[in-house]
């Protein structure tokens, strides 16, 4: 059987997800697949190209899974743009390359950015805000810019904002329209988001129609209004809208609207039946959609009926959509606008609180057709269901304009949702789908995202996933519970509390009054944790020495054949020779291994347990602490030079890294924690993929939580900016405190803010805000446990009966026999299983 040949023009968020959905549905020996991408990288999410600003690179933007084309057989062909289409031949002709037969062909070429026909906009120092390529030369050219503006003031417009506002420059938005956001937004709501916007220090000007850009006196341009006002700027980025690629298709005659877009059916099929567009190009109805929701529905549809489902369509799309726009919370849904004949409009206004909310009804006040939340979208999920599935609205429907009260209503009834209902509409992912996943076997949140891919894209349908997969576990008599063991009937932050809030200072009075039986490997370790965090004592005193796991027993690492490694805590990187001798005397006194690590430490290896005391003696007398590599606890806190080296640095990082540091050593939590400060946005530090990382800005520091370096990278999230050492301070005693009362069990903090219902914007409220009401609580827990803290090897070493507890055999002071070492590069390894074999031949 003949292959099919199929040709993709175009490999953007909507063309991996139509080659996604194509793989699903045939098989790689049945199709012949090239992709044609005139960009110079794979498919990366446009959706968050302002986070390359904050410090995501191509890498961690990228879409397309590892070894995605190998694995499927797909010709990828970069920096090559199609020229050409033969629709007679059905043949597409490249830049670069030969001409390819296609029996089918895809046109997923996007849009492009619109720039108004201004007198002056190709001057140089002008740009457009569409790809990695313009992001870096937008960075590049506000190195050298004090002011920079953004011509549009839309969605696009407002993130390209935000972009030249994270590069530190005084930033201008221009807005033709009378508000911002005219498509999406009433006057009210946008003159809120104005005000909002404002605050953060970008001045926004509304009703202005640009005329012409010319040089300017103090900047490098001067912006020219039709009102006889004028701007100065040195940069000037373009948002003013898109325009779809249709070029192509012009060319080849296909059928195209009056104003762009290439004519589609309900199949997604050009004029050509052997031609389909999907997305930015497309034209459906007389309509290209802007949002990348509908080009995924669009995707799946192609690819179905190129799979051979005829019953594969596409019938419009919802616009709705939930952002943030500059930390400013915007959502718009349905006919937000209430332009359909006889709608009635509730609204509640809260300028203090710089909250807005407009719900648009029928005229009987049974339905609700679209509406319209600033600065608090918390209802989206709930109100979009209610707009999409046309459910019945409560008796006083004015209610769901105002802010809910703690308990007075919950999310909408999923039962009331049908299975068609579209929960997540970035994945085109349905109710009946996310039932179908828990059928087969996804019972948590985590595995529902990962099957079905909901909750992935903007996250504003996780509230009403998590709802739709508790709602049933429950009916299919699995009952949702997250407790710790069988020991204990509780989740770790239930226990945590319990023990707080009942002041219980062991495992035994623990288990006596809130578990049952003797406990076990699991429930011991983390109870012992809770009693560090809560208390603070002693981890080695008689009865939490039984508790901790091999590593903390020894108050060391256990090493592959049965050693120890010594690492001493080095806050900020910084040792006096003095200091550095001494580690090199004790390393030489106990034939040790050496090895600086990547984290500003230096490791010991190979130490015997009887060694331990001995060598932190020594360490302990020459001022070193323990380092914690062996506890769950805070390991270290990287940091560059910063300021008082670094050519680049703003801040003194090395300073704040110590104090840090020195604040947080020895604090127990849920899982080991790793920090870092860097000293400026060159990020040497690597602050961004740590638990806490610190980066100096001009004005203060920016504090990212929840990163995570190790087998599943996570980018911290940007938490607040332009901090003063006094609140930064304050902010990590507050999200460190919350991490260890809720998290769970050995979860590290990337995975917490990821299960943590509301995400970085709930955490944002409960740190910054103090929404809960409990930051002073949390500050008044962490320094308890600052100024109870004492370095544990400090005191094991004078405890003569903790000193007992290190020795190899209870009956004897011998050294472990079968710890064999050889010497590799001038230092001891461990012994390999040949070695070992030949040394004990030899012995015998």
């Amino acid at each position: 059987m003949q292959k099919m040949r199929l040709v993709m023009v175009g490999h953007g968020m909507v063309g991996q997800r139509f080659l996604e959905q194509l793989a699903g549905r045939v098989d790689r020996d049945a199709v012949d697949i090239t992709v044609f991408c005139e960009e110079p990288r794979a498919a990366y999410d446009r959706v968050q190209l302002t986070s390359f600003f904050a410090g995501k690179s191509a890498v961690d933007l990228n879409l397309v899974p590892e070894r995605f084309f190998e694995d499927r057989g797909i010709t990828l062909r970069l920096n090559d743009r199609v020229v050409e289409i033969d629709r007679d031949r059905r043949v597409v002709r490249s830049a670069r390359y030969r001409e390819v037969p296609y029996d089918k062909l895809v046109l997923a070429t996007g849009s492009y950015p619109f720039v108004p026909p201004i007198p002056g906009r190709d001057r140089r120092g002008c740009f457009v805000y569409r790809s990695i390529e313009h992001l870096e030369v937008i960075r590049a050219a506000a190195r050298r810019a004090r002011v920079g503006t953004v011509i549009g003031g839309g969605l696009l417009g407002l993130e390209a904002a935000k972009a030249l506002h994270d590069l530190g420059l005084e930033t201008h938005v221009v807005e033709f329209a009378p508000c911002l956001m005219a498509v999406q937004l009433d006057e009210p709501g946008g003159r809120l988001l104005r005000r909002k916007i404002e605050a953060l220090g970008v001045s926004v000007h509304t009703g202005k129609n640009t005329k012409e850009i010319v040089g300017g006196t103090g900047c490098a341009h001067r912006i020219m209004f039709a009102d006889a006002t004028t701007l100065e700027t040195d940069l000037i980025v373009y948002s003013a809208g898109i325009r779809p690629h249709d070029e192509l298709a012009r060319a080849a005659k296909l059928t195209v609207g009056e104003r762009g877009g290439v004519a589609i059916d309900e199949h997604c099929r050009t004029s050509d039946p052997h031609i389909y567009a999907v997305g930015e190009c497309a034209l459906w109805n007389g309509r290209i959609y802007g949002l990348v929701a509908p080009g995924y529905q669009m995707a799946e549809v192609a690819a179905r009926h190129i799979a051979g489902d005829a019953e594969a369509r596409f019938g419009g799309a919802d616009m709705s959509t939930k952002l943030k726009l500059m930390g400013v919370d915007v959502a718009s849904i349905g006919d937000a606008l209430g332009t359909a004949p006889g709608s009635l409009d509730y609204v509640y206004n809260d300028p203090l609180a710089g909250v807005y909310k407009k719900l648009v009804v029928t005229s009987d006040g049974k339905a609700l057709r679209g509406a319209i939340l600033v600065g608090d979208a918390a209802d989206y999920g709930s109100l979009l269901q209610m707009a999409l599935n046309v459910l019945p609205l409560p008796q006083h429907p004015e209610d769901l304009s105002r802010p809910a009260r703690a308990g007075a209503r919950g999310g909408v009834g999923v039962d009331l949702l049908p299975d068609a209902a579209l929960v997540c509409s970035c994945n085109g992912v349905s109710k009946g789908t996310l039932i179908e996943a828990v059928g087969a076997g996804c019972a948590s949140l985590g595995a529902l995202k990962k099957e079905t891919r909901a909750a992935t894209g903007c996250g504003g349908c996780g509230p009403l996933v998590k709802q739709i997969l508790d709602c049933e576990l429950k009916k299919r008599g699995v009952e949702v519970k997250n407790h710790l063991c069988e020991h204990f009937a509780h989740s770790r932050q239930e226990l945590y509390h319990l023990i707080r809030i009942g002041g219980l200072k062991s495992f035994d009075a623990a288990i006596a009054k809130h578990g049952r039986g003797r406990g076990c490997d699991i429930c011991k370790p983390a109870v012992a944790s809770i009693l560090a965090s809560c208390w603070n004592e002693m981890i080695l005193k008689p009865r939490h020495a039984p508790l901790q796991d091999t590593n903390d027993h020894f108050l060391a690492n256990l090493q592959k054949n049965g050693t120890y490694s010594i690492i001493p805590r080095v806050p900020g990187g910084e040792l006096t020779p003095e200091k550095l001798i001494v580690l090199g005397r004790v390393a030489k006194k106990f034939g040790l291994y050496t090895k600086i690590t990547g984290a500003q430490r230096i490791d010991l290896f190979g130490a015997r347990v009887e060694q331990l005391p001995h060598i932190w003696k020594d360490l302990v007398e020459a001022g070193f602490e323990s380092g914690h590599a062996y506890g769950k606890a805070l390991r270290t806190v990287k940091s560059c030079v910063g300021s008082t080296w670094c050519r680049y640095g703003v801040q003194d990082s090395v300073s704040m890294a110590i104090r840090i540091e020195n604040r947080y050593r020895g604090i127990r939590s849920p899982h080991k924690m790793k920090m870092a400060v860097s000293g400026c946005t060159r990020e040497c530090a690597e602050a961004q993929g740590k638990d806490v990382g610190v980066i100096a800005t001009e004005k203060g520091w920016n504090l990212y939580v929840c990163g995570n370096g190790g087998m599943k990278p996570r980018h911290a999230d940007l938490l607040a900016r332009d901090l003063d050492d006094g609140t930064l301070i304050r902010y990590i005693d507050r999200v460190l405190m919350f991490y260890i009362r809720t998290g769970d069990r050995l979860q590290r903090t990337s995975t917490w803010l990821e299960n943590l219902e509301g995400g970085i914007d709930y955490l944002r409220k409960v740190v910054c805000e103090d929404s809960l009401g409990i930051g002073a609580e949390l500050e008044a827990d962490m320094q308890k446990l600052v100024d109870s803290y004492e370095c544990e090897w400090k005191k094991a070493i004078g405890d003569p009966a903790i000193l007992k507890r290190f020795r190899h055999f209870v009956n004897s002071d011998a050294p472990d026999p079968n710890i064999v070492f050889v010497t590799e590069r001038g230092q001891i390894r461990p012994a390999r299983p040949e070695e070992r074999a030949e040394e004990t031949e030899e012995a015998a």
